[in-house]
């Protein structure tokens, strides 16, 4: 009965409406007409067109309100939907492309794999395989190329310090063991890696600096206020910064190696030093010159009217000075020098061997060296002393170097008796002079020695 309820009701329908009609199965107008033939015929012209009014009202604003709440969402979904005519096309055509690719992808991904396959041998992977090795160790990396520079700045700090103050020795020590272990560390790398580019370099750099180290210890071997215990700390330091300063040769029969090159290189130091300090008299010795010039311009003409033992002043003052340091510089450097270079202690071997070499071992630096001390007072005093005319100024000059040569002399470098050779034309006036001086200073030695002995009583 609900088909011609229906048929009744389509001459009713909106013509002008853009909608469709509805259709007689669709489910909600079924229901509704099934509605209807339940209702009276009163409520059909009353309450039912009321009804339907609420319920087109009701819709309208529900309709606004979501109009109003999601208008966004609605266009882009017309949006969407008025492209989806093109989209799903498209779509279907780049879903073909995508599967006619995928045997030309799975071919790359198999030749990539036997390319760049961790068992292969390929450059690339080797570069980086190494890149990721250097990126991973970079830490490691920067603390060994700092070392150079750590002990340059130890070295250079330790430099500073001996050139200052004496307060500052400990630091300069502390500097200088820390450079010394900066260099053992970066030798023991250059070891255990001597084929890397790297440590080679860095080894290379401490190298220099060693060098440098070395040429500022034996700089300081040439300083005026060298101390006994900076001599000895110093030597040492050598000793582990140019072991082949060190080298004692072949095995000798002393149970003590030699110096090595160490004890020529102090006493060369020292004597540079003591060639420094006599040269500071360089004011003196002019005027000394001056001295030796007049009197040879002068000649014989000019000293009638004087005696023999007149003149001379200013080369009595540079001798003076001369000789006083002289004799103190030469007796601190023997003497540091058997200090830090103790005599070896001969042992008793039974027979030499055929190989051994018979000028070995080579002799001390010292034996030489005072006669190279004694030679240079002695071309000083035959160059000068002849311009001391004066007699009590000659005795206080020859006394003096009887000291000076006492002095050596408690060192095994007594050198009195070349003394004695020293003269001008008059010789035997000269070697009776030279008697009478010995023998005032033995006469006075003599005394010294009574008075320390009635001391000691």
């Amino acid at each position: 009965m609900g088909d011609p309820l229906f048929e009744l009701l389509v001459p009713y329908f909106d013509a002008p409406s853009p909608r469709p009609p509805p259709s007689s199965s669709d489910p909600t107008t079924s229901t509704y007409l099934s509605r209807l033939t339940t209702l009276h015929l009163q409520a059909l012209t009353t309450s039912e067109p009321q009804s339907l009014s609420q319920t087109s009202h009701s819709l309208l604003l529900s309709l606004q309100a979501l109009s109003k709440r999601s208008h966004k969402s609605v266009i882009s979904s017309a949006t969407h939907l008025s492209t989806l005519s093109t989209t799903l096309p498209s779509l279907a055509q780049a879903t073909a492309d995508l599967r006619d690719a995928l045997p030309k992808l799975d071919d790359a991904a198999i030749h990539f794999s036997e390319t760049y396959n961790n068992r292969a041998e390929n450059a690339i992977l080797d570069r980086r395989r190494k890149a990721l090795l250097l990126s991973r160790n970079i830490d490691r990396l920067a603390d060994v190329l700092d070392l150079p520079t750590l002990l340059a700045s130890a070295i250079s700090s330790s430099n500073i310090n001996s050139a200052a103050a004496s307060a500052s020795a400990s630091n300069a020590t502390l500097n200088y063991a820390s450079a010394l272990d900066l260099n053992a560390h970066i030798r023991r790398l250059h070891g255990l890696y001597p084929e890397s580019p790297l440590v080679s370099a860095v080894s290379k750099q401490a190298e220099d600096a060693m060098q440098e180290m070395c040429t500022n210890l034996i700089t300081s071997l040439k300083a005026s206020s060298l101390k006994l215990t900076n001599a000895i700390r110093t030597i040492s330091w050598l000793r582990r910064v140019a072991p082949e300063l060190d080298a004692k040769g072949p095995k000798s029969s002393f149970g003590q190696g030699g110096e090595g090159s160490l004890g020529a290189l102090f006493l060369v130091c020292r004597l540079a030093n003591l060639e420094n300090m006599l040269g500071a008299l360089e004011p003196l010795r002019e005027l000394a010159d001056q001295e030796t010039l007049r009197q040879r311009e002068g000649g014989k003409e000019e000293g009638k009217g004087r005696g023999k033992w007149e003149g001379g002043q200013q080369t009595e003052r540079y001798l003076k000075r001369y000789i006083e340091i002289f004799r103190e510089q030469s007796f601190a450097i023997i003497s540091m020098y058997r200090s830090i270079f103790p005599p070896p202690t001969q042992v008793d071997v039974p027979g030499r061997k055929k190989d051994e070499d018979p000028l070995q071992p080579l002799p001390s630096a010292l034996g030489t060296f005072p006669l190279k001390l004694v030679g240079m007072l002695e071309a000083t005093l035959r160059k000068y002393l002849p311009n001391v005319k004066d007699k009590s100024s000659r005795d206080s000059l020859f006394t003096q170097v009887l000291y000076c040569a006492g002095s050596l002399g408690r060192l095994g470098g007594d050198f009195g008796m070349l003394l004695a050779f020293l003269g001008d034309d008059d010789e035997d006036e000269d070697n009776e002079e030279w008697v009478e001086v010995v023998k005032k200073h033995r006469v006075l030695a003599g005394r010294l020695e009574l008075m320390v002995g009635a001391r000691d009583g």
